[in-house]
């Protein structure tokens, strides 16, 4: 148990005899002195966890030492109590006023005088302690700080690295898809036969996907590029879903298959960017048609629900695999999704979009079979 060393100061023997039988026996050390120059010296060259400090002297006063006291940087923070046989009003705050910690009246009750030695003095060490705590938790908070903004520049170069990667691979794609398609462009006004006819077909084809998984690739990187402002404005869903249907026109036609927009979207908007918004139903549009077999239907619907505006694409197909639908995940680009004909880049083309729009998206099965995705709009937000 740490052994606490207590000052007493007093110029009448007795009363510092007394004080001090009483502290050693509860296990305090103690040392005296009978003025304030002498006091002043022991502080010096000792240290001291509470003072007893008379206020009834000759030459330097209790009130004139504690001064002095509080102005030494050895003994500032050291507890001091007032001995004191004055009990009015004005002494008491004066005491206070010159920064005594509390007083004890004469004659003193010896329980009492330990009660307020020891409160004190765990005061200060509880103090020091919870400094102590203070010290320690702004290091930690400290070095979690350089920690956490060392993880967010890692974070900030795989970023960069990926918006790299996926511009790289664009160009890449872009230098000889631009001669391929040239190339079919040349073939399609030659004589061909019927075998090197669908052959060109299926290059065409290829060649137009690579086309759109480049464009979709350069989209991503220019959503994630800082700094950049889009212009929100009331937008008619119907004519959204005419904008996209038009781009589709002709993968709609190679499938046969028919687009339906249901009647009640006629009065519905949204605030928007037109043309990212169109880019999002182009996009759901053009993965439901690659996995649609000739023949088959799209829907394009919009609904009200409360503060939210929900836009979708459904098909007939054969749905999400259920495997895909439990893997999804917030990025929506894992291996999974990929292996899915390269939906994972297309929706996390849309979920950025919906991102700019304080929206989200939805991905699911329609209980009446076939995929539905989901553009949700929160007009609140």
């Amino acid at each position: 148990m740490k052994q606490y060393n207590v000052l007493i100061v007093d110029d009448i023997p007795k009363n510092i005899q007394v004080l001090g039988s009483i502290l050693a026996q509860t296990g305090y050390r103690v040392a005296f002195a009978t003025n304030g120059q002498d006091t002043l010296k022991l502080i010096d060259t000792n240290h001291f966890d509470c003072i007893l400090l008379d206020i009834m002297m000759p030459g330097m006063d209790g009130y004139e030492l504690c001064i002095k006291l509080k102005q030494n940087m050895r003994s500032a923070e050291i507890p001091i109590i007032f001995l004191t046989a004055k009990n009015d009003q004005e002494s008491i705050l004066k005491g206070f006023e010159v920064g005594a910690q509390d007083y004890v009246t004469k004659p003193f009750s010896a329980p009492e005088l330990i009660a307020r030695v020891k409160t004190h003095i765990d005061l200060v060490e509880k103090t020091r302690e919870l400094a102590n705590l203070n010290i320690h938790l702004e290091d930690k908070v400290r070095l979690r700080t350089i920690e956490l903004e060392k993880a967010n520049r890692q974070l900030a170069n795989i970023e960069k690295a990926k918006n790299d990667f996926l511009s790289i691979i664009s160009h890449e794609l872009r230098t000889p898809l631009n001669g391929i398609t040239g190339l079919t462009g040349l073939l399609n006004q030659t004589l061909l036969d019927k075998e090197q006819r669908e052959y060109l077909d299926y290059l065409n084809q290829a060649s137009q996907r690579l086309v759109r998984f480049s464009d979709t690739a350069l989209l991503i990187t220019s959503l994630q590029t800082k700094n950049q402002r889009f212009d929100l404005f009331s937008v008619s869903v119907p004519i959204l879903f005419e904008m996209a249907l038009d781009q589709m026109e002709m993968q709609l036609k190679e499938k046969s298959i028919v687009a339906h927009t249901s009647p009640q979207v006629n009065k519905l908007t949204v605030e928007a960017d037109a043309d990212l918004i169109r880019k999002c139903l182009e996009l759901m549009l053009e993965n439901a048609i690659y996995h649609l077999p000739t023949h088959g239907s799209v829907w394009l619907t919009a609904s009200k629900e409360g503060s939210k505006t929900i836009l979708s694409v459904r098909d007939n197909g054969a749905g999400f695999p259920e495997q895909l639908l439990s893997h999804m995940r917030d990025d929506l680009i894992n291996e999974v999704l990929i292996a899915y004909e390269g939906l994972g880049l297309s929706l996390a083309a849309v979920k950025l979009i919906m991102k700019i729009h304080n929206g989200n998206i939805l991905v699911g099965n329609h209980p009446d079979g076939g995929a539905v995705v989901s553009l949700i709009f929160d007009h609140i937000s």
